[in-house]
């Protein structure tokens, strides 16, 4: 992709930005906060959440000084609790390393608990307002359909960074995730309302299958069914936990699954911390 379409892009999009509440603000907590909310969650869920968590723990050091139990607490209903134990293992290095505010040094940022490429560059990008370009399956997915080819992560970043425009960071990036997520969408894209419609391989090709975008580094891919999973009956324990203890004996009818499913996921969940167990009864960490 050639940066000559990007000013018409970007031109095109600020008008038609989405208003989300995390883009109303440059903190660079609560945009961290937001990133790792909007890891594999729709974003109309995450938009409550996200204003009760940062009401909540409005700094880094108020999310370091709670229990985890808390932060689950508040979790609730977002699944992927691992990113709650890790935005809280971050903010107590936040606390730590950096006198309680986020670093802007992109390495800084790597080194905190769940946070990788993408959260890295979307903090320095959405809280500094830096000139990084960052890619996410949205943007992944619109970049392979204009290549019109299966892009490699190395790929997909480079024509990112190429089409970036410098002093934009911020804009620029909002305006290709709105492109993606609104337009360029999984299935059924509405090409016939895009601005790159004439600039892209895949769709003046007719949008021939395979769609370049299927198989390309960044891109999603759907999800297993939830009804009757793991993720299910995980998630039921910790919402069970969240209103109180319960005894070894009644976490097979807390999960809704067989005791040797249960058992087992009862061990995985204590491995990874997110709960507890004092006695025969098991609880969210204190």
């Amino acid at each position: 992709m050639s940066p000559d379409w990007s000013d018409e892009v970007l031109q095109w999009g600020l008008p038609r930005l989405r208003d989300l509440p995390w883009r109303r603000v440059r903190d660079p907590w609560w945009v961290l906060v937001s990133e790792v909310m909007l890891q594999q969650t729709q974003v109309h869920r995450v938009i409550p959440k996200w204003e009760a968590f940062i009401t909540a723990f409005p700094a880094p050091s108020a999310c370091a000084e709670a229990s985890l139990g808390d932060v689950l607490r508040l979790w609730q209903g977002l699944g992927y609790p691992r990113r709650a134990r890790n935005l809280q293992a971050a903010a107590v290095a936040v606390v730590e390393r950096h006198d309680g505010r986020l670093p802007s040094d992109r390495d800084a940022l790597l080194a905190l608990a769940g946070v990788g490429p993408y959260t890295a560059r979307a903090v320095r990008v959405f809280a500094f307002e830096l000139d990084d370009a960052v890619v996410d399956t949205n943007i992944a997915r619109m970049f392979a359909r204009v290549a019109g080819e299966r892009l490699t992560a190395r790929q997909v970043q480079t024509a990112a960074d190429a089409a970036a425009i410098p002093g934009e960071g911020w804009a620029w990036n909002q305006v290709l995730m709105d492109l993606g997520a609104v337009l360029c969408r999984p299935r059924q894209p509405a090409c016939g309302e895009c601005p790159l419609a004439s600039t892209c391989a895949w769709a003046r090709a007719g949008r021939p299958d395979p769609d370049p975008a299927d198989g390309s580094a960044h891109v999603s891919v759907r999800q297993a069914r939830f009804e009757g999973s793991d993720r299910q009956a995980r998630g039921r324990l910790l919402a069970a936990l969240g209103r109180g203890a319960i005894p070894i004996g009644e976490v097979a009818e807390a999960m809704g699954r067989r005791f040797g499913v249960a058992h087992r996921l009862v061990e995985d969940l204590l491995a990874e911390g997110l709960i507890a167990r004092s006695g025969n009864d098991l609880h969210l960490p204190g």
